[in-house]
């Protein structure tokens, strides 16, 4: 499964060489829900506006989405 996390205008995070910011959405993917709000969490250090399965309006994130965990 998908779960989509945004950011709040100061929620800015480098993670795994990515930066993540209000401009964009991240996209962690996982098993389950409790699995994916577990890493999102865990790598956000809990600072971040949503999380959910719900595809997000992207007009508002000009740099698109940008996956956390990517699957091989």
């Amino acid at each position: 499964m998908k779960w989509y996390i945004t950011f709040g205008q100061v929620h800015a995070h480098r993670v795994n060489g990515k930066t993540f910011d209000c401009d964009c959405v991240g996209v962690i993917n996982g098993d389950n829900p409790v699995q994916c709000d577990k890493l999102a969490f865990d790598l956000f250090k809990g600072k971040f506006h949503q999380h959910s399965s719900r595809i997000p309006n992207m007009e508002y994130f000009p740099r698109g989405f940008i996956e956390v965990n990517p699957v091989n």
